[in-house]
């Protein structure tokens, strides 16, 4: 089984850059369904309340239930408070499987991971770069699984994936997904210091086109076992499929 981690949906208020106005799914689903990929993991974008967002969210995956795996977005500043209520909700009403934060917004709080490590969820976390933050997370909360998106750094600062893979291969509850990185050979170097076993495909969806983003890890030549991980099997771990 294939399975995206990584992919937005929904619409948002601002109007001011596509990931704060709307993310539609339509080319997507064509795309991903002529890749081979079987499963998306799909959350709201930047957007003013992710209640309603979450809601949203909910709806779509409602439409595509065989296809979609809906994840709670949070702004931990903003919901401080209320965070609880929020993933309860996105939870037991609307079946979602994962917490998903940004970094442009406000990094996971204690609040936060108190809420994922209860319900059993990963976060999903966009941490801009800011590598020094996730020794403190995965210490504070070693029950909690992470997985950093883009390795660390959509922005491609080299200093971050030359950080990553070893901070990956040092924490059991690091992991970091593959959307988005466009230096290849740090790629190569993820799997090969933390172990395929860490590493999970992602496309940054719907921007960015899901089979390109899925054939840079056919080219990254793993053994079938390794590369069954990569693309679902880890997945399927940390969402207990």
């Amino acid at each position: 089984m294939v399975i995206d981690f990584h992919c937005h949906v929904g619409t948002a208020e601002k109007l001011q850059a596509p990931w704060t106005t709307r993310a539609d799914l339509s080319a997507y689903l064509e795309r991903a369904e002529e890749a081979g990929i079987d499963k998306t993991v799909v959350f709201a974008i930047t957007c003013d309340d992710y209640e309603r967002a979450n809601a949203e969210v909910a709806e779509i995956v409602a439409k595509h239930p065989d296809r979609l795996i809906g994840f709670a977005r949070l702004h931990p500043e903003r919901d401080k408070g209320k965070v609880e209520l929020l993933v309860k909700k996105a939870v037991e009403d609307y079946g979602f499987r994962g917490i998903k934060v940004h970094g442009a917004e406000a990094l996971p709080t204690r609040e936060v991971c108190e809420v994922a490590q209860q319900f059993g969820l990963p976060i999903l976390v966009d941490i801009m770069g800011r590598v020094e933050v996730l020794p403190l997370l995965a210490t504070e909360f070693p029950k909690v699984n992470f997985v950093v998106a883009h390795l660390g750094s959509f922005a491609d600062d080299w200093r971050v994936f030359q950080v990553m893979p070893y901070l990956l291969a040092q924490h059991p509850n690091l992991y970091a997904d593959t959307s988005g990185v466009r230096f290849f050979d740090y790629l190569q170097v993820a799997v090969k210091v933390a172990g395929a076993h860490k590493i999970l495909f992602g496309s940054d969806g719907p921007l960015l086109h899901p089979g390109l983003e899925l054939h840079k890890i056919r080219l990254l030549k793993l053994s079938h076992e390794d590369e069954a991980l990569v693309l679902g099997r880890n997945a399927q771990r940390l969402l207990r499929l």
